[in-house]
């Protein structure tokens, strides 16, 4: 592990980045660290959220497309969490000027139904979720130029900045629904089947997750499962996304 200080100072890095809407060079470029050392660096940049009265609503995963982690050399999803200040209502306005270079990514969201105890072995991930919900996740990650390797992003809590979540339906098998991503005139079109195979695949890889990193999950968490499509700029206007069986979910851009 590096030095508590400079996890507490790459953290700071980070959050500064983050509040002043200016981008910093990968941290890979300057210090060299291992995957937990990022986990350490992304709970340290969290603490400074709650220290400033954020609360944590859920946690989203990354790297649950097989092709970015063949891109990325590797084997496992990543985790970031989720806090009230980056909810935006279904159909609201988000003011892009908020973030260094965003993008968006259609999602299927989880709702968590009771608490998760990680740490027994008979936990049944998939029964402590309540609903499920068509999601938009805006992504921005804070490193110049999108540049950034595995431990670059897990620090930087995935490159988390928002989220938009549809309405909520009973629990029900979303494997394979078509998804389509409209941003202006970019329309994208894909599959849940692009998260891991099937989004409840998303749960139990959460889950070991959680585990192996102390993470809890509480009653009345939401869970982005991961992207069905590639990333899109966010741009000013309407960016919705349709999961078939679940509806709408949208959000506007305005600057």
């Amino acid at each position: 592990m590096i030095p508590a200080e400079t996890i507490d100072a790459l953290a700071e890095r980070l959050d500064t980045a983050q509040t002043s809407r200016t981008d910093t060079p990968s941290l890979a470029d300057t210090h060299e660290f291992g995957i937990d050392d990022a986990y350490a660096i992304q709970a340290a940049l969290l603490s400074r959220r709650t220290a400033r009265g954020e609360r944590f609503t859920g946690v989203k995963l990354g790297f649950t497309s097989k092709a970015k982690m063949a891109q990325m050399g590797v084997s496992d999803v990543i985790v970031g969490r989720l806090t009230d200040a980056m909810r935006v209502t279904d159909g609201g306005d988000v003011d892009l000027g908020r973030f260094i270079h965003p993008k968006v990514e259609p999602e299927v969201a989880y709702r968590i139904g009771r608490d998760v105890d990680p740490d027994d072995p008979a936990t049944d991930i998939e029964s402590c979720v309540d609903a499920v919900a068509p999601a938009l996740e805006i992504i921005d990650s804070r490193y110049r130029d999108f540049r950034f390797t595995y431990g670059d992003v897990v620090a930087d809590n995935t490159s988390a900045a928002a989220y938009v979540v549809g309405p909520w339906h009973p629990v029900q098998s979303v494997s394979n629904r078509a998804v389509r991503l409209s941003a202006g005139t970019t329309v994208v079109t894909g599959s849940t089947a692009a998260i891991l195979g099937d989004p409840v695949r998303a749960l139990h890889a959460l889950l070991d997750m959680c585990r192996r990193r102390n993470i809890p999950l509480r009653a009345g968490q939401v869970v982005l499962a991961g992207a069905a499509t590639a990333a899109v700029p966010l741009t000013p206007g309407v960016t919705a996304c349709d999961v078939a069986g679940l509806g709408t979910v949208s959000v506007r851009g305005v600057r």
